[in-house]
């Protein structure tokens, strides 16, 4: 399985802050937003990863990830011209994927919970098995903002609508998504919406409609930020600083992931802390090196 995270856009809910910055650069609490779904990737085990990114923005992200080699990875972007819908990612991602099942994520989405790296292997397993698209749903307050899943009194998945007006029910479909092969394909064959994008939602509807969508509720043990709000962005860097005090463990962490995955050795730990060793970050790692 290889990973597509989206991570151009215009960040225009994030505005002036985002004017002349991509909002993925924006710090969550310590470290920058993409980190967040990057290490979530990593914590999956997979190695191959590539952005979808605005043109502008390419040099800032080779800046930051490089082509991935120094986590023990292998890294490469895309251009998305304009934004043309979250959908679009698995299109311009073709080439990539190749023969390969997706595990696709939004780059400004936070997730935390004690078993979200477990529920994810799950998915990862279940697509991996027997094809298919997985999502996962959350409970939020304002559903009208959100792509929405309807169940039956079974938890049958019924329908999914984009942003509706009069929403059937309260369960947001969040920014991680599992899909096989197919995918690229499905992308390929919808039609814009009304607002003229390539919803993934669409894609959704297409695996409900085959009778290949699954859908998990992530319920009370886990928080999910979208941060393309700035309500929602200064929540979710409140609740990792708090986690990350409490524990003494970051949220987040690349270069740890890749430490206890084995991609990397302590020597090159050390040296990716080398020009960080003024920050709580960079003494953190050292910190790890010395266990």
């Amino acid at each position: 399985m290889k990973a597509v995270i989206l991570a151009g856009g215009s960040g225009t809910r994030l505005y002036p802050v985002t004017i002349a910055t991509n909002k993925h650069f924006l710090p969550i609490y310590n470290k920058p937003m993409i980190y967040y779904p990057l290490s979530l990737v990593m914590l999956l085990g997979i190695k191959d990863v590539l952005f979808i990114i605005n043109p502008e923005d390419l040099e800032n992200f080779k800046k930051l990830f490089k082509d991935g080699s120094h986590l023990g990875m292998n890294i490469d972007y895309k251009i998305q011209e304009k934004p043309n819908g979250l959908a679009e990612g698995l299109i311009l991602a073709e080439d990539f994927i190749g023969n390969d099942n997706i595990c696709y994520m939004l780059g400004d989405n936070i997730f935390f919970g004690h078993d979200i790296v477990k529920i994810m292997k799950e998915a990862k397993e279940e697509i991996e098995k027997n094809g298919g698209a997985y999502v996962f749903g959350y409970y939020v307050k304002d559903p009208e903002r959100f792509g929405i899943v309807e169940f039956d009194e079974k938890g049958n998945v019924l329908s999914l609508e984009e942003k509706p007006k009069n929403p059937k029910s309260n369960y947001a479909v969040v920014g991680m998504y599992f899909y096989d092969n197919k995918a690229v394909q499905i992308a390929k064959n919808i039609k814009p919406s009304d607002r003229g994008e390539l919803e993934i939602t669409s894609v959704n509807e297409e695996y409900l409609r085959q009778n290949k969508l699954k859908v998990k509720l992530l319920g009370r043990g886990f928080a999910w930020f979208d941060a393309g709000t700035h309500d929602s962005f200064l929540e979710a860097g409140e609740f990792i600083e708090t986690i990350e005090n409490k524990t003494g463990l970051m949220v987040g962490c690349i270069e740890e992931i890749a430490y206890r995955n084995g991609w990397i050795s302590k020597e090159e730990l050390l040296k990716l802390a080398e020009p960080l060793k003024k920050t709580g970050y960079g003494q953190y790692l050292v910190g790890l090196a010395n266990e």
